[in-house]
């Protein structure tokens, strides 16, 4: 990864903690606001014949992590891209 300069290297990581803050602040809020800290109000709407709470703490959660991984390689790709340090 090479940069043209030192101020496009330091734009290119404020993105990219950027990005990774709001992915993280996700992941907290779903694992621990949804399977922990919401689970008693979640618990009153049912999906697919289970409680919102208990669905999130065992399954929700892990779909949500997947997802959050593929958001990161779609955002990290472009913006590779933007700074032109993509890899070939």
């Amino acid at each position: 990864m090479a940069f043209e300069s030192k101020e496009q290297a330091q734009a290119y990581w404020k993105e990219n903690l950027a990005t990774m803050g709001s992915l993280l602040a996700i992941w907290f809020l779903v694992s621990y606001g949804a399977g922990i800290l919401f689970v008693d109000a979640l618990n009153t709407i049912q999906f697919a014949g289970f409680k919102l709470g208990f669905w999130f703490s065992q399954q929700g959660s892990i779909y949500t992590f997947v997802a959050l991984i593929f958001v990161y390689v779609v955002r990290m790709n472009a913006l590779d891209r933007k700074f032109n340090v993509q890899e070939d």
